[in-house]
């Protein structure tokens, strides 16, 4: 049986309102209790409910902390405790500046609320080993001070990239000189590569040296300390698990790893982000090189060629959901919040708004950690967040990608905005941007109300000009969604929307005084979008398939293609037409259609008295025919060069008998 709802609201010390009603209903709760101080004077609300049966629904994400310890003493005391939810009205919805509108204020509030009781989406997970194998790089002082921070819970081996000063042998750690030339992996499995490597000596009396140079040496560690001061190791090496680069500026930096580091023991479980149907992927066929968009995007470099399709190294990975946000085919999909969780929290959120105010809202993608602070902070010191600007927060924005930008003005929001934590965030959306605004511009919309901002540009009022005024229905892959939405938001288009290169939509050229219909394109697109005709020799396209990878261009013997990126909103789209056709050549033997007449033509051209088996001969006739008839000229002919003498004839038992 389903447990009943208590949702628990505050005003926080009468800072905020809201509509009870209209938020229970959001929250499909049982009851609603209303208080001014419940983390303070009327804390024993809490308490009473968490100490229920009744699922608790906090409203408020500040004192989420402090409700959870309370509940775990209830649940210690009393060996019962309620099953607890918190979500934040108060920073996204309920302070804004004093000229907001409250009702849109309630709007944005029981949006929230509506959108938290959706189903989360559980993430798969991985287990990761680490006994503790730690490598230290840098200089020498630093390297030694390291290795008696951790060494204590690591088994660490010092490897000095300076001349400085040979240090006494230690039961603690190894040491060896040598310079760092390339490294790879994650947590538990890191790969590195050195060069003119020598191990301490650390037998006898008095001096100490190092042993004999090794030109290159590889060495396997769980833990990788890179203090060398220089250009960090890996891309984005924040994200690298089990990676920790000191930055020469900061003081303070070794105490700081020595922290986190020590803590690299044992067993941990990485979140598997991703979900990967290499049947999708439209990477290479054949050789050729085709679709590279998520090779070209990914921060961490977990991304890499294996043949006809991409793998992800899932230790790697850092879950920011490039790849997925730009890959064509859905091949690449995220098992976190994925596309479809997401377009559904974009569409509740919507319609609950609509509801209320009867007029469209605008939406902010941000990230849980900078993001989600900028707007508490907006909120408590400044205007805080425009009264009809609905926050979506998200592990990365990196994963918005013109899909699920297309998706909320699908679902009738009047503006999408993106808050970039960083440079690094603003260039990792800006592609993405760039092509929803060309499909904004292509339908007479302003192209800016899709935009990457600041956070001082979250108290700033939207134009809600030229918004869909009827959400349309978000089922479907990212390109079904994508294509609807952009045609419900055209009044009247009447030729294809031009994209930016590399778009992922598109249509093919096909040079005819070139292509020789071979048919090479065909056999290799990864989509389907070109394909052949049964009786005759022509290339079809469908429109809609096509995700631009360029294989067939690269495939091309002729050279005679060309990609056109754009979106076709019509009809034609959807289904096949043809490109280059041109009618058989009719053998002239038994006039059954073979090959294309252009082609045969040609050899004819090239061939006929201008080589000395063609020339004087009737063996040009022999290009003309089909198979079946070339071969029976070849043997049976009166001048077949590969005709045999007379066959003699057969003897019978008569023949013996009269000889």
């Amino acid at each position: 049986m389903t447990a009943q709802k208590t949702l628990l609201l505050c005003s926080c010390d009468k800072t905020q309102s809201f509509n009870p009603e209209a938020l229970q209903a959001a929250a499909a709760a049982a009851q609603v209790i209303t208080v001014d101080q419940l983390c303070g004077k009327e804390m024993n609300t809490a308490v009473e409910h968490l100490g229920g049966t009744n699922e608790v629904l906090i409203a408020c994400g500040q004192q989420a902390a402090l409700f959870e310890r309370l509940g775990e003493d209830i649940q210690a005391e009393t060996q019962q405790s309620a099953p607890l939810s918190a979500i934040d009205i108060r920073d996204r919805a309920g302070w804004s500046a004093a000229s907001a509108k409250p009702k849109r204020l309630h709007a944005k509030q029981t949006a929230l609320v509506a959108a938290a009781q959706l189903p989360a989406s559980p993430a798969p997970a991985k287990t990761i080993e680490s006994s503790g194998v730690c490598c230290i790089v840098g200089p020498t002082e630093q390297a030694v001070r390291m290795a008696g921070l951790v060494q204590d819970e690591l088994g660490v081996t010092c490897i000095f990239d300076d001349a400085g000063p040979i240090q006494l042998p230690s039961a603690g750690y190894d040491v060896a000189r040598g310079q760092l030339t390339a490294a790879e992996g994650a947590l538990g499995n890191f790969k590195l590569e050195f060069a003119q490597l020598q191990t301490l000596n650390p037998a006898g009396r008095g001096a100490l040296g190092y042993g004999e140079v090794k030109a290159t040496a590889r060495s396997e560690c769980d833990v990788f300390i890179d203090l060398r001061g220089a250009e960090p190791a890996f891309p984005s090496h924040q994200k690298r698990n089990g990676y920790f680069w000191a930055d020469p500026a900061k003081t303070g930096e070794l105490e700081r790893i020595a922290l986190t580091a020590r803590d690299r023991v044992g067993e941990f479980e990485k979140t598997v982000y991703f979900n990967l149907e290499t049947s999708l992927c439209a990477h290479s066929r054949a050789n050729q090189t085709g679709c590279t968009r998520c090779l070209d995007v990914c921060p961490t470099e977990a991304i890499f060629s294996a043949g006809d399709h991409i793998q992800i190294d899932s230790d790697i990975c850092a879950g920011c959901g490039s790849c997925a946000a730009v890959c064509p085919t859905s091949a690449v999909t995220m098992n976190e919040t994925p596309f479809e969780a997401l377009t559904q929290v974009i569409s509740v959120m919507g319609k609950v708004y609509r509801e209320q105010v009867e007029e469209s809202p605008r939406l902010v993608f941000h990230t849980l950690g900078a993001g989600g602070d900028a707007i508490a902070h907006l909120a408590r010191f400044g205007a805080g967040l425009a009264d009809d600007l609905i926050p979506l927060s998200l592990e990365h924005v990196d994963r918005i990608g013109h899909a699920e930008i297309m998706a909320a003005f699908g679902a009738g929001y009047a503006e999408v905005l993106i808050l970039a934590d960083n440079e690094t965030d603003r260039q990792a959306v800006a592609a993405e941007v760039e092509l929803a605004q060309a499909m904004l511009k292509g339908t007479k919309n302003a192209p800016n109300r899709v935009r990457v901002v600041a956070a001082d540009e979250l108290d700033a009022a939207g134009d809600n000009a030229g918004r869909v005024s009827e959400p349309v229905l978000l089922v479907g892959g990212r390109r079904d969604i994508t294509r609807v939405t952009v045609g419900a938001m055209a009044e009247k288009i009447e030729a294809p929307i031009p994209l930016p290169a590399g778009a992922p939509y598109g249509a093919i050229e096909i040079n005819p005084d070139q292509c020789t219909l071979c048919l090479a394109c065909v056999s290799l697109c990864p989509t389907g979008a070109l394909g052949d005709h049964p009786e005759r020799p022509e290339v079809q396209f469908t429109e809609n398939a096509c995700v631009q990878c360029g294989i067939c261009e690269s495939t091309c013997p002729e050279t005679a293609i060309n990609l056109i990126p754009q979106l076709e909103l019509s009809k034609e789209a959807l289904s096949p037409r043809a490109l280059h056709g041109e009618e058989p050549f009719e053998c002239v033997k038994c006039g059954t259609p073979f090959g294309v007449a252009s082609t045969i033509n040609r050899i004819v051209e090239k061939l006929e008295n201008r080589h000395w088996m063609y020339t004087n001969s009737d063996n040009v006739q022999l290009i003309k025919m089909c198979d079946n008839c070339r071969v029976n000229a070849q043997f049976h002919g009166d001048n077949a060069p590969m005709a045999g003498g007379k066959r003699p004839r057969v003897r019978t038992s008569d023949d013996y008998l009269d000889s």
